[in-house]
């Protein structure tokens, strides 16, 4: 993956531990966690199937160039589902881009249809990215980006992931780079 692009590993692993502070709030286990950081670590991998060109487009993106990298969480699941051992990372794969109202991606689930690995992964994965430099847009400060979180609980995100997310923030829980940039 890092070959792709070398912040996807440095972006993965910000989200494993963001994720994980959420799921000890939310009582994981051992097993779990293990588990999630798995999945965080895989989250994107599906990105090596999506054209280098636009991935790091700078501006706003077509349509069939959106429809391109919406793509990744099935390339990944794809990827990986004949590999018995990485069977865990999938619903963290095919999930974290699913919302909670229904509108996300690859499977519009909504609400407690959608795994929770996926909400979980889906609260660290946004706040990485609105925290980090796009090709596309500045990043925010992590306290708009929680501010986003808050905002977009129970439409975008699972209103309880989300509280254990905010929580975890105002414990000091939460990693973000001064300006990393993320895939």
């Amino acid at each position: 993956m890092e070959v792709c692009d070398p912040a996807l590993a440095a972006h993965a692993a910000r989200v494993a531990t963001n994720a994980e502070a959420v799921a000890v709030r939310l009582g994981w286990t051992d097993d779990e966690l293990e588990a999630l950081r798995l999945g965080a670590a895989l989250h994107d991998v599906g990105k090596v199937n999506v054209r280098h060109d636009v991935l790091t487009k700078p501006g706003r993106l077509e349509d069939w160039e959106l429809a391109e990298i919406r793509t990744h969480p099935v390339e990944g699941l794809w990827l990986l589902s004949g590999v018995t051992s990485l069977a865990p990372a999938l619903p963290f794969v095919l999930f974290h881009h699913e919302r909670w109202d229904g509108h996300g991606y690859p499977t519009r689930r909504a609400g407690e249809s959608i795994p929770i690995q996926g909400r979980i992964l889906a609260v660290a994965d946004a706040f990485d990215a609105m925290t980090s430099i796009r090709p596309y847009r500045p990043s925010l400060s992590p306290d708009e980006a929680a501010h986003e979180i808050r905002r977009c609980a129970g439409t975008q995100f699972d209103p309880t992931v989300a509280a254990a997310f905010l929580d975890a923030f105002e414990a000091g829980e939460i990693v973000y780079g001064p300006a990393a940039v993320a895939a």
